[in-house]
């Protein structure tokens, strides 16, 4: 599987701007694993997208970064009601 990964990126609206641009930049994907899944009400998954630099404390710093097989580590977290996915990748810090 592949996605693409950004850094520091505040929020839901961000992330779809700088997806686009990439994938427009001709940016690659880049193999990831999921290491957990986290599930949330759609109220969380809300409050969590508007704020993607709030630390979590279901995210731990072994959550994030490259594997042995040069894969990235990360969270699908799954909103409950509209079954919406996002990817993070904490590269060892608290926050998405």
């Amino acid at each position: 599987m592949k996605a693409l990964f950004g850094r520091k990126i505040s929020d839901i609206e961000e992330l779809i701007e700088l997806t686009d641009l990439a994938i427009k930049d001709g940016f690659s994907p880049e193999d990831y694993v999921v290491t957990k899944e986290v599930i949330l009400s759609d109220s969380e998954f809300k409050e969590l997208t508007a704020d993607l630099l709030k630390d979590q404390a279901w995210i731990i710093k072994d959550d994030g970064g490259p594997n042995e097989d040069g894969e990235v580590r990360c969270i699908r977290v799954i909103n409950q009601s509209t079954r919406e996915k996002l990817l993070i990748n904490s590269e060892g810090y608290d926050y998405p």
